[in-house]
């Protein structure tokens, strides 16, 4: 009976480093707007429908937390439309659409060989 596992264990792969500086970079940047709004921790949780301890997860940059959650936040701190930034420019993305794209080259087209093009060809032959 001691044996409790969780319900939703996390399984994930782990995030790069460089992924895991961005969302602790970007939950701080939360967070600064919440302050310089001067909402509080409180407020901020509340509006958004979530508990102090979710906001802040969020404002750790917590990998665990839904995008809907970060979304949420920035609908209460009305920086929604940050939300359209995200993935905007993808130059690697375009790079291999380009690629793919351009146009195949062909090898040059062998010549035919001539063929005798006769109606006696396609005549029954007679027998004697």
């Amino acid at each position: 009976m001691g044996n409790i596992r969780p319900i939703m264990p996390r399984t994930g792969p782990p995030l790069l480093p460089r992924v895991s500086r961005l969302l602790r970079s970007y939950g701080e940047n939360l967070k600064l707007a919440r302050l310089r709004r001067r909402y509080s921790a409180e407020t901020v949780a509340q509006r958004a429908g979530i508990t102090r301890k979710t906001l802040s997860r969020v404002e750790k940059g917590d990998s665990a937390v839904a995008l809907g959650i970060y979304a949420r936040v920035m609908q209460v701190l009305r920086i929604e439309e940050d939300l359209a930034k995200l993935a905007v420019d993808d130059p690697l993305g375009r790079k291999l659409q380009d690629s793919a794209l351009s146009p195949k080259r062909r090898a040059p087209k062998r010549p035919s060989s001539p063929r005798p093009f006769s109606d006696d060809a396609n005549k029954p032959k007679e027998t004697s």
